[in-house]
């Protein structure tokens, strides 16, 4: 709950759509139905005067806090140790953003921390003169729930040809759940989309008439937006020989395609790009491919670390919806998500899932 008492009444901001807790928000509460603690604008003065730094050391917070510019919260680790400290020994930073974008944390603060959409910060009125520029009520639970256990689930078509041969499919099927009660982040790009096109690609190989050469492994992970905890417990603990894997497609985010796709790894794997890059000049499944370096942005990664050929392979243009209430399936466009389908499709094909040509 965030509360902005205004002019006599009070205005609640609207979880998820104006405010979010920050991924290692601890738990709390400040002010009240009828009262209210004040909040004061970081001064970024701080930064390089050594007045202003004192200043600030003298703060009192009287059980408020302080309003961060997303772009100055970067910088705050870069002050001196006692006003990092004396900062984190406000009861409540609001941090100032364009967008809201959630998010998940291995570690919990002792602070209170939310985000707040900075378009809607600036249209509350100052409450006091000076650098004081409001009053908030503010209730945050929040609990960090270590070992929090999940699972991996996997599925195989064995060859007909080479069984000891694999390719592997991945897509992550966790997102961010819920925020209180009213706040739901539905992952519909992320990574509804993904898991989808894994299903589809599962169907169609477990097909009698599309039996692969290879064996086919389909992994749908849990736990990749806590960090990529289920691709690297599976790495750590895999349930086919790793050398064996002759290529890794993780799937995420192919819920657009108006401006093409982007290969993760592309670079690395430069014939195996090239290869992708023919099929859909053949088949004109996307307007573009455009190749990148090595990333640590999803599940290909821990099999990347160890050796594994990979690509993270996911959409581009249309809907900007991502870690947010916004990300919705009645609006993903799914622009190019049946054609992407027939492009991974060939592709696998013709790294070993069929003996016959790409169709």
């Amino acid at each position: 709950m965030l509360r902005f008492p205004v002019l006599g009444h009070s205005r609640k901001l609207r979880v998820g759509e104006e405010f979010i807790a920050a991924p290692d928000s601890g738990p709390g509460i400040v002010g009240g139905a009828f009262s209210a603690v004040p909040i004061v604008r970081f001064d970024t003065l701080v930064f390089t005067n050594p007045v202003a730094q004192q200043q600030l050391l003298q703060r009192r917070w009287h059980q408020g806090g302080l309003a961060v510019r997303a772009a100055d919260e970067q910088r705050l680790a870069t002050l001196p140790q006692a006003l990092q400290q004396h900062i984190d020994s406000a009861a409540l930073r609001l941090t100032l953003v364009p967008k809201l974008t959630a998010s998940l944390a291995p570690r919990q603060a002792g602070q209170m921390r939310l985000e707040v959409l900075e378009s809607v910060w600036n249209k509350i009125p100052s409450t006091a003169s000076g650098p004081t520029v409001a009053l908030v009520a503010v209730r945050v639970d929040a609990v960090l729930q270590r070992q929090y256990q999940t699972q991996n689930i996997v599925g195989f078509v064995p060859g007909r040809v080479q069984p000891d041969s694999f390719l592997v499919v991945t897509a992550h099927y966790d997102h961010l759940g819920t925020m209180g009660s009213k706040a739901y982040f539905p992952g519909a790009n992320d990574n509804a989309s993904g898991t989808a096109m894994l299903l589809e690609l599962a169907a169609y190989y477990s097909r009698p008439e599309n039996r692969p050469s290879y064996s086919v492994v389909f992994i749908a992970f849990g736990a990749e937006e806590a960090g990529l905890v289920g691709s690297r417990y599976f790495v750590d603990h895999p349930l086919v020989p790793l050398p064996r894997i002759r290529f890794l497609l993780n799937l995420d985010l192919l819920g657009t395609g108006s401006e093409g796709a982007t290969v993760v790894n592309g670079r690395e794997f430069p014939a195996q790009f090239q290869l992708l890059q023919r099929l859909n000049d053949k088949s004109h499944t996307l307007p573009s491919l455009a190749a990148r370096g090595r990333a640590a942005n999803s599940d290909h990664f821990p099999f990347s670390e160890r050796g594994v050929p990979a690509f993270f392979l996911y959409t581009r243009g249309g809907i900007t919806a991502y870690h947010d209430v916004q990300d919705r399936s009645e609006t993903l466009p799914l622009t190019a998500f049946a054609s992407t389908f027939g492009l991974l499709r060939d592709f696998l094909n013709t790294l070993g899932a069929s003996s016959s040509p790409a169709r």
